[in-house]
């Protein structure tokens, strides 16, 4: 079995685990309209098309970047189990908080411990990650070119988030986001 083969067969637990859980959430008190969630979807849906598709229309987009070698493979397989496997940790440690939407529970919890004390928002970091393994292992540079897009996407997500979450939880969510990074965690010297 390829790298490559891997590393979709983990993405498809990965959605498999998140569509199981997705039926367990607290009910919502406030939802982002649909523009608003439009403008991050198309690019994480441009980012799994480029990274997964068989093929994609242009030609610099297959131009290799990675060496098709086996212990490249490994390294990014490695890397995309880590990736995963922090947003899956990340998503159980949320609970009934999550949402695949930008939204604000009934009774939502401001959780600031487990992988959220090292980034706000570690399932996209963990994606980001995720992706970035399975990028090393596709070799060329549309898995690059989605890594990119991926992170665009959730950059523009969790800015719409922080305000979701500023607003309900006001100096607690600032104290929150001035001593740990959003994606990247912040360097604590």
């Amino acid at each position: 079995m390829d790298g490559m083969r891997i590393c979709e067969y983990l993405w498809v637990t990965f959605a498999v685990i998140w569509i199981i859980w997705a039926m367990r959430t607290k009910p919502v008190q406030t939802r982002e309209g649909v523009s608003s969630r439009l403008s991050y979807t198309v690019l994480a849906v441009a980012a799994a098309y480029a990274m997964f598709s068989g093929d994609v229309p242009r030609a610099w987009l297959r131009i290799r970047i990675f060496p098709a070698d086996l212990w490249i493979e490994v390294v990014g397989i490695a890397i995309t189990a880590t990736g995963i496997a922090f947003a899956i940790w990340a998503r159980a440690y949320l609970g009934g908080n999550w949402s695949s939407s930008v939204t604000v529970k009934v009774g939502h919890e401001l959780v600031r411990s487990g992988p959220y004390h090292w980034v706000r928002h570690p399932i996209y970091s963990g994606m980001i990650l995720g992706m970035l393994g399975t990028a090393v292992v596709r070799g060329q540079v549309r898995g690059l070119a989605a890594v990119v897009l991926l992170y665009v996407g959730f950059k523009i997500k969790s800015k719409i988030e922080e305000q979701a979450m500023a607003g309900t939880f006001g100096a607690q969510y600032d104290d929150y986001s001035r001593t740990t990074g959003a994606i990247v965690p912040r360097l604590r010297l």
